[in-house]
């Protein structure tokens, strides 16, 4: 899989954009808030018709301007893909695959896949759950709609419960039950995929991150929830909801669900994230990101494509060949503010992108320069 073209209207410091790429590596230099994460930005709303940087659609559109546009001509190993976005300021969105019309984000899902590297993802290990959670449900959508489903419906009786609590009287009873149940249906599901993913997270990971560390440090990724039974999760979760209700009555939330939950990442035994150095740190995140790359091309049978925003500068030399030997068969997308540190380790047939104020002012092969 790989993105062929790219064309924006209106998104961000764009007004108007169309280039073509290589189904290698392909790299955008230029200095900071020129405009280079904007377009590893747009090619990551085609996956999943969202923002890394922001929850608010609007902003993607430019200054004074009414709606953006975004279209992306993507090869895939059965049928190429033209995805097509329109984004209002109002908040609707429109999208198109091949011309035709989609009205649920679930569609779009597993269409267009990618993988994205930037310096924040250090907050997967070093900050709260909620991080670590939003890893989780993000890649594991990118590989089954039903999850994503699964995550929609169980955040609805999340929030209607919620709601329920904060204006608790004892004849909602019977409404509470109704909550719990859509909670326990949905929320089994959740943690039953978050922790095969996590399997095969250790899988990958253990190899990736020998690897990487010459064989001098073994990581390990742990599940952790609240339930003490994993065998049946639904029946568990129900019964630990109806037993709390008067504490989240008291704290007017639901305290207990994947809503909750967290994963810890060790090395070596020890807690990466209380006790890791920086260094094993960004290596835990580096092994995360190619541990899932691996996880996908396993599951989906190609590639998705890598976008490395802004972090090989944040990485030292070994780590920064490590990536670069990696990405053979896989179409890179990187952004730097410049090369000459990493232009020997470059594939020679790396197309080279020159940006200035939101346009391309040159660009070239590598092999040509």
């Amino acid at each position: 899989m790989y993105i062929k073209n790219l064309q924006l209207m209106n998104f961000r410091n764009y007004e108007e954009l169309n280039i073509s790429f290589n189904n290698g590596v392909n790299i955008f230099i230029g200095d900071n808030a020129q405009g280079k994460t904007n377009i590893l930005e747009s090619i990551y709303y085609c996956s999943l018709a969202k923002s890394h940087r922001t929850n608010k659609d609007k902003e993607l559109i430019s200054w004074n301007k009414e709606d953006t546009y975004i279209k992306a001509y993507i090869s895939k190993q059965r049928l190429d893909k033209v995805i097509e976005m329109k984004i209002f300021k109002d908040g609707k969105k429109g999208i198109r695959i091949n011309t035709i019309k989609i009205n649920k984000i679930q569609e779009l899902i597993g269409i267009f896949n990618v993988v994205l590297f930037s310096p924040e993802d250090l907050k997967i290990v070093k900050e709260s759950p909620s991080h670590r959670r939003k890893f989780l449900d993000m890649e594991i959508c990118k590989l089954n709609p039903k999850y994503y489903y699964s995550l929609v419906q169980y955040n609805k009786a999340l929030n209607e419960r919620n709601s329920l609590l904060k204006k608790w009287s004892d004849d909602m009873e019977g409404i509470i039950e109704v909550y719990d149940a859509q909670l326990s249906k949905y929320g089994s599901y959740i943690i039953n995929e978050r922790i095969r993913y996590i399997d095969l997270l250790n899988k990958k990971g253990k190899i990736i991150h020998r690897e990487i560390t010459s064989e001098t440090e073994e990581i390990n990724f742990k599940y952790i929830t609240s339930l003490k039974n994993t065998e049946n999760i639904a029946s568990e979760l129900n019964n630990l909801l109806k037993k709390n209700i008067k504490s989240d009555i008291e704290r007017r939330t639901t305290s207990y669900g994947p809503h909750r939950d967290d994963f810890s990442i060790n090395i070596n035994g020890v807690d990466t994230r209380n006790f890791g150095s920086q260094g094993q740190q960004r290596t835990s995140v580096l092994t995360i990101k190619f541990s899932s790359l691996e996880i996908i091309k396993d599951e989906t049978n190609e590639y998705p494509v890598l976008l490395l925003d802004d972090v090989l500068s944040e990485l030292d030399l070994n780590r920064q060949k490590y990536i670069l030997n990696s990405i053979n068969n896989v179409q890179t997308i990187i952004t730097c503010t410049g090369i000459e540190n990493i232009k020997n380790y470059l594939d020679k047939s790396a197309k080279v992108f020159i940006i200035k104020g939101g346009k391309v002012i040159k660009e070239y092969l590598l092999n040509q320069s």
